[in-house]
């Protein structure tokens, strides 16, 4: 099966609220090799304004992969997953997140692009806080691979 092209415009469910955790920051922040102190130390993020540990920018990813896993559910999606490459990925922020912030993702599939036997698929997650502010966007592109034959 080719990925569906009728993905094109769906949107998902919200997302089940996520609670940033500041070990959960500290940890992500460790392995993506962040050392700024805002990133580990309450008092530095303090210092800077925030209410607490502030998330490296890529940590929204965590909250994306849950919209992914939607899509990836999909059972006409015609994406399988040992077929799937993260390709690219885009952050656009309207404020850091930090720990204890209270995040719902929603997904929408704004293209599919085919190419050969594969195509390109590019989602949008919208991030939004306990009070449904704007966080930040995420915008993927995977890249599937067509089936053997």
């Amino acid at each position: 099966m080719s990925v569906n092209p009728d993905l094109v415009g769906r949107s998902f469910p919200p997302t089940a609220p996520y609670l940033v955790g500041r070990e959960k920051v500290r940890e992500f922040a460790r392995a993506v090799f962040a050392t700024d102190p805002q990133h580990t130390d309450p008092a530095a993020a303090r210092a800077l304004g925030y209410p607490d540990v502030v998330a490296p920018p890529t940590f929204a990813m965590v909250i994306q992969d849950l919209t992914l896993q939607q899509l990836l559910a999909e059972d006409d999606s015609g994406i399988a997953l040992e077929r799937t490459i993260h390709a690219e990925q885009r952050f656009a922020y309207e404020r850091p997140i930090v720990a204890g912030d209270e995040l719902t993702a929603q997904l929408e599939i704004t293209q599919v692009r085919a190419f050969g036997k594969g195509a390109m698929v590019t989602s949008v997650a919208s991030i939004t806080d306990a009070e449904d502010a704007p966080v930040v966007t995420a915008t993927s592109v995977l890249l599937i691979g067509g089936e053997e034959e």
